[in-house]
């Protein structure tokens, strides 16, 4: 192989001579062609050439606009010209390079080093020539103007050199209590893992090497995503080395490159990640250069921006914004001071979602919401209002007889607010006769027997107007669907359907309680019936197994409890179960009898859920099906996959009443069986026709054709009619006069033919041409047992 170069601006003298090496350095921006020439006189077939960059990278599939290609014969010299031109030279394309012919046993290269440096530009040829004299006068008048010689620049802001940050050095200088700050400014996530290794590193005097001139760096530390170069330097140029990572050695690919240039080795990791932040080492013989790298991750920016939120006192208040990276930290703030959990706010992280939650808001909330992430902020304004007073329900003239019962009743829309009731202007006051109560937010007062006859005036110090409802019913049937709505560390709320059963009395409001599990000693959560279908029971005792139950209350007393079937956990819920079902797993999974398979299905929650699974609505009992469960994923593993194994396999994750279920749906296909009743059903001319029925076992899956062969009773070899067939019936063409054709059918699926054939039961014989030959199948008396049947043909 010989190398030369081309450059459009330069000439380079052509002796004739084989390069195997060349070493050039490159303008930016310009173009450059390197050819190889191939003599191919003593090569039997056309030889393979490979365009390489560092060790491993094929620029054969960089080919563009950018990196271009050209192969060209000569067939008088027998000699391949192979051109690699690249366009527009840029900083990156610097490195070594290296063109490699094969052919079979037979191989050759060449290596070549580009170095790229920036266009440098032209100074005058002669720098007097911009001196010049001011005025008319000729070249000794005047004045010498040097302005000539002045460059006009555009005036740039200048922009402060930024200092790359090592967050290595950092920590290692800090103290720490500064740890966790520094950690959330640079984006590290896993800060505990960081200062383990930094605690577990030493600090080693360096000892002369016989095998290393130059050692790897003590660390490196590389952003995520980015690339990332390892050097060492070595006293032999020739001698192999190995790179470990974690004590693993480390195979060339795309993602990790080796380059060898003279004594000067190196390792580049492209596109890092989190699983490159790890140990490595340079093995020489039997001396090792260790070092360590960090990966950080890239600023977490806010995508989705806080809103502002108006609400009235007492209701729930929720800020919302989504980051760039799951499981990323932030910050709550308010008027300077962080957020943290406590019996008012509730901070809740749910992948790339985070949420404030304020239980109940009051005016003292009023302000201004910040969240801070090491790559942005937000903020969002809380504006509380208070409630006005309405009626809801209000009273009217009431007219009774004598000796019977007369109930005033007032709904108003805060159930704090108590009033008071007069008669004819004087306060009421409760009595064996009169019953004055609260019930949420319901005034409620009650005249015992007797009346009096004369009219009575009643009013409420509120000045509302009022209205009377006379009830006299019984109590409600028991509210329906009690479930968990959300469970923290000292309170859960519930949510309920009202009872089906109301009657005339109407509900006035519920009744909250609650107990140990294995105990019964029950626990009213309000003291006051709550007129709403949710509550949020407070001061729970943490980490307690708790019952719950709901009961209706109305004029005539307590409904029958609806009693919650499963205990609940008090404990925070930082993550809600939730499964992450590959896409493959979102339709039928098809496999074939025999293959192995391994179903891998990531779920999320916190603290850890309860995995179960389920085959067809019951337990998963086959010994041969494997489950293995970690704290973010299951594993369903089947070494050898049956027919019995088809079903709909259910996973559900729970935590206390908080589920997620999926379904997977897996079917395992078999070959089928032969297909059922081969006959033949007619015969003319040269033509002959089958039919059949589908075989008994499909395979487990859809029959997709049939393969149709026939062979005459002369020569018994077997020829292919059709394939593929999709009907149970066909037409064989093209028969030869005077034989005897026979016929046979495979079934076909996903999985391939049928093991089996099924042979036609009779025989198709073609006559001379004009003749016809029909088919009976004649029983032969005294019994009609097919087993005495024969099959004859008869010409018309």
């Amino acid at each position: 192989v010989s190398l030369s170069l081309f450059l459009p601006d330069t000439e380079l003298p052509d002796d004739g001579k084989t390069n195997k090496y060349l070493s050039l350095y490159l303008s930016i921006w310009k173009n450059v062609t390197f050819v190889a020439k191939v003599d191919s006189s003593d090569l039997l077939r056309k030889p393979n050439m490979k365009w390489l960059k560092g060790k491993w990278l094929d620029l054969g599939s960089k080919a563009g606009k950018h990196v271009q290609f050209k192969e060209t014969y000569d067939r008088n010299s027998k000699v391949y010209t192979y051109e690699m031109s690249i366009i527009k030279v840029v900083e990156g394309d610097a490195g070594g390079y290296r063109c490699e012919v094969t052919s079979k046993d037979k191989c050759d290269s060449c290596t070549f080093e580009v170095t790229v440096e920036a266009v440098q530009e032209e100074q005058p040829a002669n720098i007097l020539d911009a001196f010049k004299r001011s005025g008319d006068a000729g070249e000794d008048a005047g004045d010498l103007d040097f302005s000539a010689l002045l460059k006009k620049r555009e005036k740039k802001a200048r922009d402060e050199p930024k200092e790359e940050v090592d967050v290595w050095e950092i920590l290692k200088d800090a103290k720490p209590c500064d740890y966790e700050k520094i950690a959330f400014d640079y984006g590290i996530t896993d800060l505990r893992g960081l200062l383990k290794r930094l605690k577990k590193m030493k600090k080693v005097e360096p000892k002369k090497s016989d095998a290393f001139l130059k050692k790897l760096e003590q660390c490196y530390s590389v952003d995520k995503g980015k690339r990332t170069q390892m050097h060492v330097e070595l006293h032999d140029p020739n001698v192999q080395v190995k790179w470990l990572k974690n004590g693993v050695e480390i195979k060339p690919s795309a993602k990790y490159v080796f380059e060898c240039v003279g004594n000067k080795r190196t390792l580049t990791i492209n596109k890092c990640n989190l699983s490159d932040d790890a140990a490595y080492e340079c093995v020489v013989g039997e001396e090792k250069s260790f070092t360590e790298v960090f990966v950080k991750e890239p600023p977490v920016t806010i995508t989705k921006l806080l809103d502002d939120v108006h609400v009235v006192v007492g209701e729930k208040v929720e800020f919302e914004c989504e980051v760039s990276e799951e499981g990323a930290n932030v910050k709550w703030m308010k008027d300077g001071v962080e957020l943290t959990k406590d019996g008012k706010y509730r901070i809740k992280k749910d992948g790339k979602k985070h949420t404030l939650v304020i239980n109940e808001a009051t005016i003292e909330d009023i302000g201004m919401y910040y969240v801070y992430t090491n790559g942005g902020e937000s903020k969002g304004e809380l504006e509380v209002e208070a409630k006005e007073l309405e009626v809801l329900q209000s009273i009217a003239d009431l007219s009774v007889k004598a000796c019977e019962q007369a109930m005033f009743k007032c709904e108003v829309s805060d159930e704090k607010v108590v009033g008071k009731w007069f008669k004819d202007g004087v306060e009421v006051k409760p009595g064996n006769r009169i019953k004055v109560s609260h019930i949420g937010r319901y005034g409620i007062t009650l005249l015992g027997l007797p009346l009096s006859s004369s009219p009575l005036n009643y009013s409420l110090s509120l000045s509302l107007s009022l209205s009377l409802s006379l009830s006299l019913s019984a109590p409600t049937s028991e509210p329906t669907r009690l479930t968990v709505e959300d469970v923290t560390d000292s309170t859960c709320a519930l949510k309920w359907r009202p009872p089906e059963r109301v009657g005339a009395g109407g509900v006035d409001g519920y009744i909250i309680e609650w107990c140990k599990e294995g105990e019964d000693n029950w626990v009213a959560a309000n003291k006051e019936p709550v007129d709403k279908n949710t509550y949020r029971v407070k001061g729970l005792p943490t980490g307690e197994k708790l019952l719950f139950r709901v009961v209706a209350m109305n004029i005539a007393g307590r409904s029958p409890p609806c009693t919650m079937k499963q205990s609940v956990t008090v404990r925070e819920i930082m993550e809600y179960p939730k499964i992450r079902l590959p896409r493959q797993l979102r339709t039928k999974f098809i496999r074939k009898v025999g293959e192995k398979i391994n179903l891998v299905i990531p779920f999320q929650g916190k603290p850890r859920p309860v995995v179960n699974w389920l085959k067809d609505g019951e337990p998963l009992e086959n010994k041969s099906v494997g489950i293995r469960t970690s704290d973010f994923d299951t594993i369903l593993f089947i070494r050898s996959a049956e027919r019995d194994h088809s079903g709909t396999y259910t996973l559900s994750v729970q935590i206390d009443n908080m589920q997620d279920k999926a379904d997977i749906h897996i079917q395992i296909v078999d070959k089928p069986g032969p297909p059922i009743n081969v006959m033949v059903t007619d015969v003319w001319g040269f033509n002959a026709a089958l039919e059949w029925k589908p075989p008994k076992d499909t395979g487990n899956t859809d029959i997709t054709g049939y393969t149709i062969q026939k062979a005459d009773k002369k020569t018994q070899g077997w020829f292919t009619v059709y394939e593929h067939n999709r009907r149970p019936s066909c037409t064989a063409s093209d028969l030869v006069m005077g034989n005897e054709y026979s016929f046979r059918v495979f079934s076909e699926n996903i999985c391939g033919l049928s093991d089996e054939v099924a042979f036609s039961k009779n025989t198709a014989i073609i006559g001379k041409t004009g003749n016809t030959l029909q088919y009976y199948t004649v029983l032969y008396p005294p019994t009609r047992s097919r087993k005495h049947a024969r099959t004859i043909a008869v010409q018309m």
